[in-house]
């Protein structure tokens, strides 16, 4: 049998890796980190200046969050072969080259159809630069323990940007709101000179699944296109229904393609797997309470509570600090109770916190409103990093990479299918109040159903 992947010859490694090489590739996954979490939560304060300057309504609204998500999505599967084909140092290099230069021409943006554009080049970027960060840290930290600090210092460039973008796209957009892209650029500019001085990465030759980048790419932007489509101009719009069937074909033909290709993207041993299962549908449905809700709430709070964009990004600081405050905490939470309990009661307080979002007064003061958002944010710390340990100790070692890919695509799916489906609810302004009461329900749902998925993990181990 042949081999999947071949090692480069040695020339194009290194064996020793100088400390102050790691360091510096260490600090440049960082900051890419940084600003791949910040452009996802920053840009949902400044939705309603953005519309008001380059106009689009609800429609354009929704791909602006969603042009960037979905890119995200689409490519991540993907983007691994390509750090592993062009080596991390040089992967990451052209993805955060890329986004600066996507940035800048978000900033720019004389209309509408050129700031979508500029945020699908962004998430494509993104995706690029993800993998190929982790792979940066786990080349220049071998050894085990340095190597889990590393990514524990990782880790904090996205909790810093989690937290603090809706505070800091508040302060930006009471300038500008092309302030929220722009601030990419200093960082971005320094994650590069950084890089220059981290060690060159190993390039390995691994096989690409072309039919199924193709069909995902297919599936997710026909799917999205069609639910955004459908709350502009109807669900039987020729053009929406078309859209859908496209995306349904693409889905099926993905799903052909996986179980017959030489190289899928998606081995059939993680899809059998109960764990990735549940831990895919984990991730979807948290994004659909953490991406979808915020979407929402921004529109109500500004555009029927008029609260200006600090105001919002105060409003939401809570929910964004129970995060940052708690998930130090987690993994000895996880060692008491174990991830089975921890991650349904997770998905409990993110279903509370959205029905009680939804049956309050229109009038309910706004210190309620972000009393209510924390049990929205505790969902975070409970959920995603047990599903996640659970999932790496479950399957084999050389499907890791693979299987924290399919499963963080799963996450970035539900978040744009999320924004899609909720952004059609509010489409009609007459109606607004019951899209919001809707929506909130709707996600409510989805946790409920995620947190009884979540406890049939038990000891179940991938064939």
């Amino acid at each position: 049998m042949k081999p999947e992947s071949r090692v480069a010859p040695p020339s194009t490694e290194t064996s020793a890796v100088r400390p102050e090489s790691a360091r510096s590739a260490l600090m440049a996954s960082v900051l890419g980190f940084f600003v791949i979490t910040l452009d996802a939560v920053v840009v949902n304060v400044a939705l309603p200046s953005i519309r008001s300057d380059v106009g689009g309504g609800m429609t354009g609204q929704q791909w602006i969050v969603d042009g960037y998500t979905l890119a995200f999505a689409a490519l991540l599967l993907s983007a691994g072969a390509l750090s592993d084909r062009l080596g991390a140092r040089r992967s990451f290099s052209v993805g955060l080259g890329v986004f600066v230069a996507a940035s800048l021409a978000c900033g720019l943006a004389p209309g509408l159809g050129a700031l979508i554009a500029a945020r699908v080049v962004q998430g494509g970027a993104a995706a690029v630069m993800m993998p190929a960060s982790m792979a940066l840290i786990g080349h220049g930290f071998p050894d085990p323990v340095r190597r889990a600090r590393a990514v524990a210092v990782w880790a904090m460039g996205g909790a810093v940007a989690s937290t603090s973008g809706p505070v800091l796209g508040g302060l930006l957009n009471l300038v500008s709101w092309r302030l929220i892209f722009l601030i990419n650029l200093p960082v971005g500019i320094v994650g590069l000179i950084l890089l220059v001085h981290a060690q060159r990465s190993p390039r390995r030759q691994v096989p690409f699944d072309w039919a199924g980048q193709t069909t995902a790419v297919l599936a997710m932007g026909g799917m999205t296109y069609g639910i955004i489509e459908a709350g502009a101009v109807g669900p039987t719009a020729p053009q929406v229904v078309a859209s859908l069937a496209v995306g349904l074909a693409a889905l099926v033909a993905f799903a052909v393609a996986q179980s017959r290709g030489r190289h899928p993207m998606v081995p059939p041993t993680l899809v059998r797997s109960r764990v990735v299962a549940v831990a895919c549908a984990s991730g979807f449905a948290f994004m659909i309470g953490n991406y979808g809700v915020p979407f929402v709430m921004t529109l109500y709070l500004q555009q029927h509570r008029g609260l200006t964009s600090l105001g919002t990004g105060i409003a939401f600081l809570p929910m964004m600090l129970i995060g940052f405050i708690l998930t130090p905490f987690v993994a000895r939470i996880v060692e008491r109770i174990g991830a089975r309990r921890l991650i349904p009661l997770g998905f409990l307080s993110l279903a509370a916190g959205l029905i009680a979002l939804a049956v309050l007064p229109s009038d309910a003061p706004i210190p309620v409103i972000s009393g209510l958002l924390v049990l929205v944010g505790l969902c975070g710390p409970l959920v995603i990093p047990p599903i996640s340990g659970v999932l790496l100790n479950s399957v084999p070692a050389h499907l890791s990479g693979t299987a924290s890919g399919v499963f963080h695509t799963s996450r970035q799916v539900g978040g744009a299918l999320a924004v899609a489906v909720f952004g059609a609810l509010l489409a009609d302004a007459a109606n607004f109040s019951a899209g919001v009461t809707w929506s909130l329900l709707a996600a409510a749902a989805v946790a409920l159903c995620a947190a009884v998925a979540s406890r049939a993990l038990k000891a179940s181990r991938t064939p």
